[in-house]
């Protein structure tokens, strides 16, 4: 089978794609004829030795995936030929790959398999973080950094979703028209508007209740400075590259919480809410309420462009590999 392989760290032109002998399951794992793949920023991180966890090359990047059941190992309830997505750390960017079987869910009749790979880690991200690290109420102003991104895109549709005034900001025109259209009530262009005022002008006296920042970098200052007073900060990521330094005299004058949010780590960090949680995201995406926004697919030889086009902030909601 063909693989993407990081055989030392670097930029997505440094990965080749090579024949690798096909996998084999082992007790309770699946191997899993792969249909589509999904890029995320930490891919571009994991291959540069920069993610917080590094793994040694050589290594197959790709986190979440979707394709067809080819064999099991003991103790699986899966048969072959089910349907099925999944996340798994590393492998996705495979014509075939193993996982923990019970890391996957049977895909939904009707979905198809770009859609099914493209939900999970966003999704994820966004619902675990506005329905339980920092619980928003219907009619909250919500603010979404990056909001044209795979995290932003899915913060937003969960925030409007849950009854939420959503300011999305992005830069450029495109992103923020399909925000527009996805339901946020208002959109900053951060890179030509003055963030700050902005916020105030849309928000008022009152301020926002909640800004989400997968970005981080120069945003995340002026964004934190447009929420009212018990206002609450929650920092998932820094796709801009830079984490920022926020004064803390900010925090204690406005009596603001600030939070993070790593999808990683959040089963440990919430064990009471995760079932909940991912049931209903589960729900969600059965009943057609959410799906994610494709904004560009790649076939498997072009792996390498599809985690350029993340890096350099290109992406338009998700980005997913054809296998």
């Amino acid at each position: 089978m063909r693989a993407v392989i990081c055989r030392e760290y670097g930029t997505p032109e440094d990965l080749v794609i090579e024949d690798v002998p096909d996998p084999t399951p082992g007790p309770g794992q699946v191997v899993v004829n792969v249909r589509a793949a999904a890029v995320n920023y930490p891919d571009v991180l994991l291959i540069a030795g920069k993610y917080q966890v590094k793994i040694p090359p050589p290594f197959t990047p790709g986190g979440e995936l979707a394709g067809d059941v080819v064999a099991v190992g003991d103790g699986v309830d899966l048969r072959p030929g089910d349907r099925v997505s999944g996340l798994t750390f590393l492998g996705a960017f495979a014509e075939q790959a193993v996982l923990q079987a019970d890391g996957l869910a049977r895909i939904p009749d009707g979905v198809d398999y770009a859609d099914a790979a493209a939900f999970g880690i966003t999704n994820r991200t966004a619902y675990y973080t506005l329905r339980t690290v920092a619980p928003v109420k219907p009619g909250d102003w919500v603010v979404i950094l990056g909001a044209g991104g795979g995290v932003g895109l899915a913060a937003v549709d969960i925030a409007v979703l849950m009854g939420a005034k959503v300011i999305a900001a992005a830069s450029g025109p495109e992103k923020l028209e399909i925000c527009r259209q996805r339901g946020a009530q208002a959109v900053i262009d951060y890179d030509r508007e003055d963030l700050k005022a902005r916020l105030k002008e849309i928000t008022g006296e009152t301020g926002a209740q909640l800004v989400l920042d997968p970005v981080g970098g120069k945003y995340s200052e002026p964004a934190l400075r447009g929420l009212g007073r018990g206002g609450r900060f929650v920092t998932l990521g820094y796709a801009a590259g830079e984490i920022p330094a926020i004064p803390l005299n900010l925090v204690m004058l406005k009596a603001i919480t600030v939070m993070g949010m790593e999808v990683r780590t959040f089963a440990a960090d919430y064990p009471d809410e995760i079932g909940r949680d991912d049931a209903e995201l589960a729900a969600l995406f059965a009943e057609g309420k959410l799906r994610p926004y494709i904004g560009a697919r790649f076939p498997l030889e072009q792996a390498p462009a599809a985690l350029r086009y993340v890096a350099d902030r290109k992406a338009v909601g998700k980005v997913v590999i054809d296998v």
